[in-house]
């Protein structure tokens, strides 16, 4: 297969790379696509087949689900089981931005992201190309382009250099703005937890919540 990078920093490469991108993920294809923390490969997270070839890709096992990223603020609300208050004041405080929301989700969908025992992450990035292509496609499993285990990359090219022609279409939307993985926080269970703290702090997000950035810390 051969692979091809599209400069999204050009109107016109940005337009037939969203088109190219968009028909590769309804074929079951994966794609990178920049985001503002870091590039990442991505499918329709619909597909089961695509999410296991994205897993399988990256040489990761099902131990690690895949987020999906969503293109809107009402996306969400089709994807979780209930649309509570503490996701409605994070999705409005942080998104589109680097936090990263694990929820219970809706019943009955028909996804296989991987384990994740009744929960998924969402996020909405905070990156044009990103969110014209997720409008486009719906939402997508999308995981860090890299190996597992290795760097994740900034610039479509360190993507490419890790994931070559596994992947068939490449956006190129710039270096991410952010260039480290965003925030994980878990509203899942009684308390919010965070899981893993990156491109927004427990701080920010304790200020949100109205809560000591501590607790938010508690594992």
């Amino acid at each position: 297969m051969v692979s091809k990078i599209y400069n999204c920093l050009d109107p016109q490469g940005r337009e037939d790379g969203i088109k190219a991108a968009a028909e590769a993920a309804r074929a079951g294809r994966t794609v990178v696509l920049p985001t503002d923390t870091v590039y990442g490969i991505g499918c329709d997270a619909f597909n089961n087949d695509a999410v296991a070839s994205l897993l399988a890709t990256k040489r990761r096992g099902p131990d690690m689900p895949v987020p999906v990223l969503v293109g809107s603020w009402d996306t969400i609300q089709g994807l979780v089981r209930e649309f509570t208050d503490t996701a409605r004041t994070l999705v409005e405080g942080f998104w589109p931005g680097g936090l990263s929301i694990v929820v219970p989700e809706a019943p009955s969908l028909p996804w296989n992201l991987g384990d994740t025992r009744g929960t998924v992450m969402l996020r909405m990035p905070l990156q044009p190309v990103a969110i014209e292509l997720l409008r486009e496609v719906g939402p997508m499993a999308v995981s860090s382009a890299n190996i597992s285990g290795k760097q994740p990359p900034t610039t479509a090219v360190g993507a490419k250099q890790q994931l070559g022609s596994a992947v068939a279409v490449y956006l190129d939307g710039g270096e991410s703005s952010i260039g480290e993985p965003s925030t994980i926080i878990d509203i899942s269970g009684p308390e919010p937890v965070i899981l893993r703290e990156g491109a927004i702090s427990a701080e920010r997000i304790g200020e949100v919540l109205n809560l000591p950035a501590e607790q938010l810390r508690r594992k």
